[in-house]
């Protein structure tokens, strides 16, 4: 096969870390998150004088830019799994350093239309995803992979993990296909997917959206205050329940218990501390939400920041 190379790159410095040429065609998409808030230029320039064994076929850029560090006809080293490197695009995008290692939208809107050029050139005709690993290499089942199947890493990150069924969403809308997973005897519209948000307008709180309501439980499970909506915005699930049937968050007081509790800018311990609460007092709780540090945070009426819900009695 006469291998080509996306027309959207805007900056090319290959790598000599690679395998060239790849022993297996390319049916499998695997996308990966950098780690740093890089440019493709960035990303680019680290790959081909790192030290380090590693690279990428593209880079995707915090500000949409698209990069080629290692040709499609050659095997990045990207993924800890030879098989999969040979047989699959890797694609880096730039990312938060912290969990859930969030991307711009600019990266993201470029990495969809990346994927779909992927798909376009090499014959991929629709994106499918089960978050399932046991389906790794059985490519009509699903040919999306992930790096935390293959090595003890976070890669790709929560934030683009949690919404690999959309991106597949979005790709096939590109390529004229269905949803992700479908059955091939019976086209599944975007009317089957399901969609984990903290409320229904509130799109940018998406954790993923699942064609499987199983999987779209388990994302809204480790997500307090999250619920599940089907496409008319209707809740089918809720995991708390502060949670009214709109998927509204119902405020709800609690009694801190610690003499020192510090109050944080974010829900976690990695966000600088804004303030400490030391009467013991009762606060009234706005939002909720996972983080570092604590097994639930809550967010503070006055605005004043987050706190660790491990100290505090909620009130009935």
């Amino acid at each position: 096969m006469a291998y080509t190379n996306s027309s959207l790159v805007t900056y090319k410095r290959l790598t000599n870390n690679r395998t060239s040429p790849r022993n297996h065609a390319i049916d499998t998409i695997t996308i990966h998150c950098i780690v740093g808030q890089w440019t493709a230029k960035q990303g680019c320039d680290y790959f081909a004088t790192t030290d380090r064994q590693c690279s990428a076929n593209y880079v995707v850029g915090k500000d949409g830019s698209i990069g080629l560090s290692v040709e499609e006809k050659d095997r990045s080293w990207c993924s800890s799994n030879a098989a999969n490197d040979n047989r699959a695009i890797t694609i880096e995008v730039a990312s938060d350093t912290s969990h859930p290692y969030a991307v711009t939208d600019k990266a993201y809107e470029a990495l969809i239309k990346l994927v779909a050029d992927i798909c376009k050139r090499n014959g991929i005709k629709k994106l499918l995803w089960e978050a399932d690993k046991s389906l790794v290499g059985q490519v009509d089942k699903q040919n999306m992979t992930v790096h935390r199947w293959f090595a003890n890493k976070a890669c790709p990150g929560d934030y683009l993990y949690n919404r690999h069924g959309e991106i597949a969403e979005k790709v096939n809308a590109i390529l004229g296909g269905s949803s992700a997973g479908e059955d091939k005897e019976t086209p599944v519209t975007t009317a089957t997917l399901y969609r984990v948000r903290k409320t229904w307008a509130d799109a940018k709180s998406q954790k993923g959206a699942f064609k499987n309501l199983s999987l779209a439980k388990a994302c809204a499970d480790k997500n307090p205050g999250y619920s599940v909506f089907d496409e008319n915005g209707k809740v089918v699930y809720s995991n708390s329940v502060s949670q009214t049937e709109d998927g509204v968050f119902t405020p709800y007081k609690v009694k801190v218990t610690d003499s020192a509790l510090n109050i944080r800018k974010g829900a976690g311990t990695n966000y600088a501390v804004s303030g400490v609460i030391r009467d013991k007092g009762v606060y009234t709780i706005v939002d909720e939400a996972n983080g570092t540090g604590a097994t639930k945070w809550g967010k503070l009426k006055s605005g004043a920041g987050w706190i660790s819900l491990d100290y505090t009695k909620r009130l009935v």
